[in-house]
């Protein structure tokens, strides 16, 4: 079954955050300090999540990706990569972390069942690192990668955040050591999502720019050209690297976004930037029939007719999207309680 939106967007990704924790402070997503958190209680169970996921396999979805806050936080996560695992209309099942936690997890991960690893990593500089995230785990990263493939995940991604005058001099570098462990490396423009609470357009280094810097480096770099819905961009260097660049912040993809984001509490969001969200947990706790719920989230999608990246950048000033005192009244605003 396919559930299409009024642009024609099937309801496809489902990004579902485990926790709204995590275990560092990155400068383009937790800059402040100190953040307002969900409710224990409100949390849903491994159980609760299974079943909405099959609302959504319902609907049309097939790709589900584990977010946070930082995912291998959340206690038994194996446990929940299996039930989701077991299901045979999920064609893909990947999950972002930040790979502090990765290398005493991969193992169990793999067995779980988990097909795909992305981790988060800006830096191959141990004091850039701690000047970014306020934390001294650069090795752990760094070993958490090096475990996540030696233990068998293939289609392993690096995500780099660029970020001119912190991080836009280690494009090569992070290109190579990609290279190196096996890891297709994507660069990803600076984003004014929620919680972004110091972005500024002039420490956008974007997608033009970097090519631009690696063709210095590398000579001519070809476009490789493929139908999908996936976020990144991606581009073949003469010696036949591919890399990926997305630019959601000069060249957004609105039009094929078939992504939405369910929170741990159980709050679903359409878009990325979007104020408010549909809650699916006060249901689903109350007793609601599924088909109810099931019936909620299509006519929420089918009425979708978010475009918030493009709505950004058509504003003629440019400010963080979120002002501090929002966020401390709804921490739903914030990107890492939605997932990336």
């Amino acid at each position: 079954m396919t559930t299409a939106d009024r642009y024609g967007r099937p309801l496809r990704n489902l990004r579902l955050s485990v926790t709204d924790r995590c275990n560092l402070r990155c400068q383009y997503c937790m800059p402040e300090k100190e953040y307002v958190w969900l409710p224990r209680e409100a949390i849903l169970r491994f159980e609760e999540i299974a079943a909405l996921v099959d609302l959504f396999a319902d609907l049309g979805v097939e790709r589900v990706r584990l977010t946070g806050g930082e995912p291998l936080l959340r206690q038994g996560l194996p446990e929940l990569v299996r039930l989701l695992a077991a299901k045979p209309r999920l064609r893909d099942l990947a999950l972002t972390t930040n790979g502090v936690l990765l290398a005493e997890q991969a193992r169990a991960l793999r067995d779980a069942g988990l097909h795909r690893i992305t981790v988060s990593l800006d830096t191959l500089r141990p004091a850039r690192f701690r000047d970014l995230t306020r934390f001294e785990n650069h090795a752990a990263v760094l070993e958490g990668i090096e475990r996540a493939a030696s233990v068998g995940f293939a289609g392993l991604k690096i995500d780099s955040v660029v970020m001119r005058g912190c991080n836009d001099d280690e494009l090569v570098p992070l290109l190579e050591y990609g290279s190196e462990v096996g890891a297709e490396v994507r660069f990803i423009e600076y984003m004014d999502v929620g919680g972004a609470t110091r972005w500024s357009f002039d420490a956008v280094v974007s997608r033009r720019e970097i090519l631009e810097a690696l063709e210095r480096r590398y000579g001519r770099i070809e476009p490789v050209i493929e139908e999908t819905s996936a976020p990144a961009d991606r581009f073949r260097l003469p010696d036949g690297t591919i890399f990926g660049i997305i630019s959601s912040t000069t060249a957004p993809f609105c039009a094929s976004c078939d992504r939405s984001r369910l929170t741990a509490d159980g709050m679903w969001y359409r878009c990325l930037y979007a104020p408010s969200g549909t809650d699916l947990r006060g249901p689903l706790r109350a007793g609601a029939p599924a088909e109810e719920i099931r019936a909620r989230i299509a006519g929420a999608w089918r009425g979708r007719a978010d475009r918030g990246a493009e709505e950004r950048l058509a504003l003629r000033r440019r400010e963080p999207l979120v002002p501090r005192e929002a966020l401390r009244r709804d921490p739903h605003l914030e990107m890492h309680t939605r997932g990336g």
